[in-house]
């Protein structure tokens, strides 16, 4: 799909358009995340909500919540032209997750300086998450970032903490043992790298492109820092039990634009 190119036909009518080349492919289901190609800079919007452009290159990623609904548009936008494709989204199959034991505060904090430092360190992650760095590193899938580890628990499920429900889990929990290496699962811009925070531990974010962010929970090192480039298999740090867990594994999670995904759905996919 390299060289495509757009087609200026200023003065025409929207109606009058031209198509332009739209190539996409993909995991379409809840927490899924599908990657195209298609005119340079091309604006993107997904049920008409503007979700930025393509890259220069053409290649863009977007990504569908878990709770999207099952039908989406996506329309890419250039001048003289534009397309539009229909996608349908399988339903996610999600768990009922119970968690008892967790510390009263790391459930329900109320001490106000307690409450101060969670609001900082959020705001921190923000910025992290809203990190949108110039690179396509999405186009050719991920690796899993442990090499051996124990499924505890999958994207999406219903969490009962301490036996009082809360948000959905959205992550993917890796059982492993302390210290198991943890490795980039693609290339990535570093874009948020901390230890002792109150609910995560150690918390590295990875921007593989277009604001596509990789994050990873837990951490009892970490060996790579903010505005660092890390390319696939790069070691990161290694697997803890820091902050809101009750034994050693992987938080596994993974952002767009403020919509949560599954991670695994770019395990072994690759557009390249």
């Amino acid at each position: 799909m390299s060289g495509l190119s757009a087609l200026a036909l200023p003065g025409l009518a929207r109606s009058q358009a031209a198509t332009l080349p739209l190539r996409l492919d993909g995991r379409f289901m809840q927490g899924g995340v599908a990657v195209g190609q298609t005119v340079p800079g091309a604006a993107l919007y997904l049920d008409d909500a503007a979700v930025g452009a393509a890259g220069q290159d053409g290649w863009f990623v977007i990504g569908f919540d878990r709770d999207a609904p099952s039908a989406q548009v996506l329309r890419v936008v250039a001048q003289g032209g534009e397309t539009t494709r229909p996608v349908t989204l399988q339903p996610g199959d999600f768990d009922i997750q119970r968690i008892n034991g967790l510390p009263r505060n790391q459930v329900a904090p109320s001490d106000p300086e307690l409450l101060a430092r969670i609001r900082a360190e959020a705001e921190r992650k923000r910025a992290g998450f809203a990190s949108q760095a110039p690179r396509s590193d999405f186009r050719g899938g991920f690796i899993p970032p442990l090499e051996s580890y124990r499924l505890s628990g999958r994207f999406g499920g219903q969490r009962i903490l301490n036996g009082v429900p809360a948000r959905p889990h959205y992550g993917v929990d890796m059982a492993a043992p302390r210290g198991t290496l943890i490795v980039a699962p693609a290339g990535a811009l570093v874009s948020f790298a901390e230890t002792g925070l109150h609910y995560e531990g150690g918390l590295i974010m990875l921007d593989h492109g277009q604001g596509l962010i990789t994050a990873y929970l837990h951490m009892s090192r970490l060996d790579v820092a903010a505005g660092q480039s890390v390319v696939q298999g790069q070691m990161i740090g290694a697997v803890g039990a820091e902050g809101r867990a009750t034994g050693p594994h992987l938080c596994w999670r993974m952002k767009w634009r403020d919509r949560n995904l599954n991670p695994m759905s770019l395990v072994g996919f690759s557009a390249a």
